[in-house]
């Protein structure tokens, strides 16, 4: 559905020109030339966007703002300004407007700050939809990129039967938050959800915490104890880091998958058990298997339906829902009220690389709004590798840059993808997802922009 603007303004002239040229751009336009005919528009139309004049014949604009405020929270407010109102914009801005424009406006300027605007407010949309959902954890799943958009299809898929499922992707990419996902969306969901993290567990204790023990079994077992495979009867069984097991125990659980069924320590006899095993891997499982760490046939075994996770770096358009949804659940842990981040911040974080992923940006924001006192994170308030990170590619910056060939080599052909992706990327931010100036930012027609995100899968 298009969006709705709503303009309010006396200026019969601009809005006349302003409502025509949004028209022709596909948006639904009204107009009201005071702030009690927008509020009464605002009371009985839904909207998307409001362009407010600040001086409006009955009150002013910061006053229509707060009604706004009221009526919906969500409701994205541009701000006309005269040049001398400059410092009543900022005030505005801190009243959760979402920018402000000096009149006249520049119209291409207008419409990518309501391109702007109308990406950050379906992003808060779609994470209150997603709140809504019976299992919160499914939101990681999905996203605005095309790959994450095919995980959460999948995953949903798979969910309602009982294959065995293995999810691999860096570490910090939510393979846990997945496993969970596929768990509360599943006929299990009311029964057991046990995690294993096989690099956390000693070898010589993985056994027992797995399978249990005899009365007697060994030193110390004075009393029959049930393992977690047992525990987890009628649930889900999520072994992390599954390459980190040792070979023997690799063999033991290849066993359990192929009979469902388990022998404690010290015990004689088989135990029947329905599990739903999931499994994950920061790590190329394939290349394990060659390497002699995995056992190929256990491999086989896990890798029944694979969910591979993109790296949160090919992904960055959907940096904004994270940065959302983590401004909210920690305003609400602690107490404050910020609305969200600076454009500055939001770019620096968009440039950055991210190592950690999901678990590191998470960190940046729980870090940042610690600091924070305002209504938006800074970038004062982000870790300074951020900034760090950040080289202009312009001829002066390409000078300084010092690019290190790993000992092993590297792929070229990659490395230069990446690089055209990280551009690309960042052409469409600066220009709204206009396509046309984004081909001009990067010195390309449009067709060769168009090749470019089909190649990438980026459309």
């Amino acid at each position: 559905m298009a969006a709705t603007i709503l303009i309010i303004d006396d200026d019969e002239m601009l809005t006349g020109y302003l409502g025509n040229t949004l028209v022709e751009e596909g948006y639904e336009v009204l107009i009201a030339g005071t702030g009690a005919e927008g509020e009464a528009l605002l009371r009985v139309r839904p909207v998307d966007v409001v362009l407010l004049d600040y001086r409006l014949p009955d009150v002013t604009g910061i006053d229509v703002l707060k009604k706004i405020r009221q009526i919906d929270p969500a409701i994205q407010v541009i701000m006309l300004t005269a040049f001398g109102e400059v410092s009543t914009a900022v005030q505005a801005i801190k009243l959760g407007a979402y920018d402000y424009l000096h009149k006249p406006s520049d119209v291409t300027k207008l419409q990518l700050t309501i391109g702007r605007a109308l990406k950050e407010l379906t992003m808060r949309r779609e994470i209150e939809r997603m709140r809504q959902k019976p299992g919160s954890a499914h939101r990681w799943i999905l996203g605005q990129n095309p790959r994450m958009r095919q995980v959460g299809q999948l995953a949903a898929r798979v969910a309602g039967g009982n294959a065995t499922v293995l999810i691999q992707g860096e570490s910090g990419t939510g393979k846990e938050v997945v496993a969970h996902a596929i768990q509360q969306h599943s006929p299990r969901a009311d029964k057991p959800f046990i995690i294993v993290n096989c690099a956390a567990i000693p070898e010589q204790l993985l056994e027992s915490e797995l399978f249990g023990y005899e009365a007697g079994a060994f030193t110390g077992a004075r009393r029959q104890k049930k393992g977690l495979l047992e525990m987890a009867d009628g649930g889900t069984f999520f072994l992390d880091e599954i390459s980190e097991m040792s070979p023997q125990m690799q063999a033991k659980l290849l066993r359990v998958l192929e009979t469902r069924s388990l022998r404690r320590v010290g015990g004689t006899a088989d135990i029947k058990i329905d599990v739903r095993f999931i499994a994950a891997s920061n790590r190329d499982l394939r290349a394990a298997v060659r390497d002699g760490i995995l056992r190929e046939d256990l491999y086989y075994r896990l890798s029944v339906v694979v969910i591979e996770l993109p790296p949160l770096r090919e992904r960055i358009e959907d940096l904004g829902l994270f940065v959302n949804a983590f401004i909210d659940e920690f305003n609400r842990a602690m107490g404050k009220n910020i609305t969200g981040v600076s454009a500055e911040a939001l770019a620096l974080m968009q440039r950055y690389h991210w190592p950690g992923n999901i678990r590191e940006l998470r960190n940046v924001i729980e870090r940042a709004m610690v600091l924070c006192d305002g209504p938006e994170i800074q970038p004062v308030h982000l870790p300074a590798e951020l900034a760090r990170a950040i080289v202009p590619l312009d001829e002066a910056g390409l000078s300084r840059l010092q690019v290190e060939l790993p000992p092993h080599g590297l792929d070229l052909e990659k490395l230069v993808a990446q690089v055209e992706q990280s551009l690309i990327r960042e052409a469409l931010r600066r220009t709204g997802g206009n396509q046309n100036e984004a081909a001009r930012l990067l010195n390309i027609s449009r067709d060769q922009l168009r090749y470019r995100l089909e190649k990438y899968r980026m459309a």
